[in-house]
């Protein structure tokens, strides 16, 4: 059974960081991409961050020069460090992995980690 489990969230005020991670019980861990995407309320979820099997990173506009994403296939482990957090940056954050076989695309989600950037 899959299972993705976030950490880190919290409430930090704003121009703070906070860490994100995400443990995967995943076989074959470093083949996934792996993704944050996060969702505010009334909105619909949009991707924050992704990192392929072989490393690279694609990043949202909003979050560029503010967000690192990294992971470390020894711990199964993606991360997702923030920093210059901003009250806009306040949502359910969602940890994604994702493969291809045969041309079909197969998603896995954790159950979201609360980020609140607030006075």
């Amino acid at each position: 059974q899959v299972q993705l489990v976030e950490s880190g969230g919290g409430l930090v005020q704003p121009g703070g960081s906070l860490r994100l991670s995400c443990a995967a019980s995943l076989s074959s861990f470093s083949i996934y991409a792996m993704g944050w995407y996060r969702q505010a309320p009334g909105m619909q979820r949009e991707l924050v961050a992704t990192i392929t099997s072989g490393g690279s990173t694609n990043y949202a506009d909003s979050v560029k020069g503010r967000f690192t994403i990294s992971r470390d296939n020894a711990k199964n482990t993606v991360y997702l460090q923030m920093n210059s957090l901003k009250p806009e940056d306040t949502a359910v954050y969602y940890c994604n992995a994702a493969k291809w076989r045969f041309g079909t695309r197969y998603d896995y989600w954790g159950q979201g980690t609360q980020v609140t950037v607030s006075v």
